[in-house]
Formats: structure tokens, sequence, C-alpha cells
């Protein structure tokens, strides 16, 4: 059971970590019914639903999801097998089963971001967000964005890294007024 468990946190931190631009209390305020001490998303409209559809099919959402399922019965099986080291052979003909009974499964994350999305705007907004999307800027905004998240990203660890060092540099100095170099 511990294994799952660490399997699910696992799955929970890549999630995580793809919806880091969503604050953090947006998250807790209305993350999907079962996750850890959230409240249950309220109903939305199928118009709702199916604008968020739309906008998420026009940022080519699926992609960050696609692999999920293969992905967890990968790092499932590699969990057992850690500790079933002589039923590798079994694991991973088992692995090959249960990837195929669950496949298409990783739909549901698809459902819950349309939900989630509907929870955040309302019909209107989502309506008008999908005529912007369909603008010039929106096709350019979709166009671009992910290019400009990433070099963000990378400016945003080069930085980090670079602090660090200022940060070890205070540390030493400071440490070096007591009289003990580290």
């Amino acid at each position: 059971m511990k294994s799952l468990s660490r399997i699910l946190s696992a799955a929970g931190l890549a999630v995580g970590l793809a919806l880091t631009a969503v604050p953090a209390d947006a998250q807790q305020k209305n993350a999907p019914a079962g996750a850890a001490g959230a409240p249950t998303l309220k109903p939305a409209s199928p118009a709702a639903i199916a604008a968020a559809k739309e906008i998420l099919a026009m940022k080519n959402a699926s992609a960050m999801y696609a692999a999920a399922v293969p992905n967890l019965v990968e790092q499932t099986k590699n969990v057992l097998m850690q500790s079933n080291l002589n039923y590798q052979k079994d694991l991973n003909e088992v692995a090959v089963i249960v990837a195929k009974n669950l496949a298409g499964r990783e739909k549901e994350i698809g459902e819950g971001m349309a939900q989630v999305y509907a929870n955040e705007f309302t019909e209107q907004e989502l309506k008008d967000l999908v005529t912007f999307y369909k603008s010039p800027l929106g096709q350019k905004l979709l166009s671009s964005e992910p290019r400009a998240i990433q070099f963000s990203m990378s400016y945003m660890n080069q930085w980090a890294q670079n602090f660090a060092e200022v940060v070890n540099g205070q540390f030493r100095a400071e440490m070096k007024k007591r009289g003990k170099e580290i």
C-alpha cells in the first residue's frame, strides 16, 4: 500500500507541475472531488463545459496528460518490481495487460480540467475566451505562449542558480564574521 501511495504522490506531483500557472489558492478552492480535503466542484452548464473543452482543445491541453496511463502503469510496475524481483517477467507481461485495460482513462483528466475551467469562469467568459482564441491575437498567443513559457522557465532556473550562489556567498560572509569558515 505504501508503494501505491508513492505512485499516487508522484502522479499528483506531475499534474501539479503541469498546473503551476494556476495560483495555489485557486487550486485548493476548486480542487476536483476526491482530492484530499478539497471541496466538490459546483455543477456547470453543458454550454460552459463545451466552451471549456473547446478552449482546452485549442490550447492542446491533452498533450500534458496524453501519456498519463502508460506512465503510471510503468511507474507502478517499477515500484512493484523493486520488492518482487523474482516476478519481473510476469510484471512486464501484466503491465501490457493493465495498460490495455486502462487505455483511454486519461480522458478523465480532460473532463476534470473542463469542469475546473467551468468553475473558474462564467459561461459567458468561456464563450468570450473561445472568441478571443479564434482571433488573430488569440491564435498568436496559442502558438507563441508555449515557447514563451519554456523560455521563462529556463530564465527562472538560470536566475535561481545564480541567486543561489549569492545566497551561499551571504551565508559564508555572515559565518566568517562569526569566525567560522564554511
